[in-house]
């Protein structure tokens, strides 16, 4: 592992920036204990690629990592470069400085390894007490320095997929300052089109319609919006491929409804600029991401709430000289 730090202020606020001129020199436990730090921020299976608005080598991070994965003994000098445009990216007073750190990993003889190059950078401090014992007795000081629980800010570039602008994993846990100075000013990148990002934005078009489109074209009651989003929810869970027809067939049924639908697909599809496949292998992962999206909750003024999970013929909806109600059935009270 090769790696390099250096210290990159806000120039909005004058602060400076400060290069290293070598490598950090590490032992073994702190080699294992900064690598599980810088690797250990990545949960996600979402995956991003660099792009340019002309052409990908006009891209600055982009061209910085092919020229380290074409040659390593760049590594320093693009690092500097890299640390550079950083510095220069920040244009919001409210981004916090901190330290950059550039790493390779390379990867070993086995097929499916590659070398990936680490972009982490450290913003927020927390203050901890230092103790030492000293002339016979405890004593206790008050510092300030960087959680190892998770990093700021991190981009892994796998060495794959170059002509399309390499495969990244992305992550920013920190927002405050400015939420598009990591992922658009500095790195420039965009979600890949992927089966993550097909299940992601396939459940996402649904739930719009049917929250938001469904009840302007049709009668439908709060009851069936949940049933709607219950039944996608479950064919997403159970199904392991996706197929438009044999969703709109199985979750939408109405032909009226389901025409409604792909005219609303299609108009999301160009508002948005994306182009969801209308077959691909479903990703479990962002099935899960997006349940919270999918919440089977109708709120009854602010009484009550009621949770539908299942059968919606167990659900009937009245009115009488008291008012609406809502009738519910079950076989037993767990």
């Amino acid at each position: 592992m090769k790696i390099i730090a250096h210290r990159v202020g806000n120039k909005i606020n004058g602060e400076s920036l400060s290069i290293s001129q070598d490598e950090m020199q590490l032992n073994e436990e702190m080699t294992e204990l900064l690598q599980d730090y810088f690797l250990g921020s990545f949960k996600s299976e979402e995956t991003f690629q660099f792009y340019s608005d002309s052409y990908l080598v006009n891209n600055p991070v982009y061209n910085s990592v092919s020229e380290i994965f074409e040659d390593k003994s760049k590594f320093l000098w693009e690092s500097e470069v890299l640390a550079k445009y950083l510095y220069e990216s920040a244009e919001n007073p409210r981004v916090q400085g901190g330290e950059l750190f550039i790493v390779l990993f390379e990867g070993d003889e086995s097929p499916e390894s590659v070398d990936k190059i680490g972009i982490f950078k450290t913003e927020k401090r927390q203050s901890f007490l230092k103790f030492s014992f000293l002339n016979d007795n405890l004593e206790v000081e008050k510092d300030q320095g960087i959680s190892l629980a998770k990093i700021d800010k991190a981009a892994l570039i796998y060495n794959t997929n170059k002509e399309t602008g390499f495969v990244l994993s992305v992550v920013d846990n920190n927002k405050s300052g400015d939420m598009y100075y990591w992922f658009e000013d500095f790195l420039h990148v965009k979600q890949r089109d992927d089966e993550y990002f097909h299940t992601q934005e396939s459940l996402m078009i649904y739930k719009d319609y049917i929250t938001k489109q469904l009840p302007q074209e049709f009668e439908v009651t709060k009851v069936d919006q949940v049933n709607f989003l219950n039944k996608s929810l479950n064919f997403f869970k159970e199904k392991d491929q996706f197929t438009l027809k044999e969703f709109t067939d199985e979750v939408l049924q109405d032909q009226a409804v389901i025409e409604s639908f792909e005219s609303f697909k299609t108009d999301y599809e160009q508002d948005m600029q994306v182009n969801v496949a209308e077959e691909f292998k479903i990703n479990p992962t962002a099935v899960k991401k997006m349940q919270k999206h999918f919440k089977g909750i109708i709120k009854l003024d602010k009484n009550f709430h009621i949770y539908i999970h299942g059968d919606r013929n167990k659900l009937e909806q009245g009115q009488d000289d008291k008012g609406k109600f809502y009738q519910l059935y079950f076989d037993k009270e767990q």
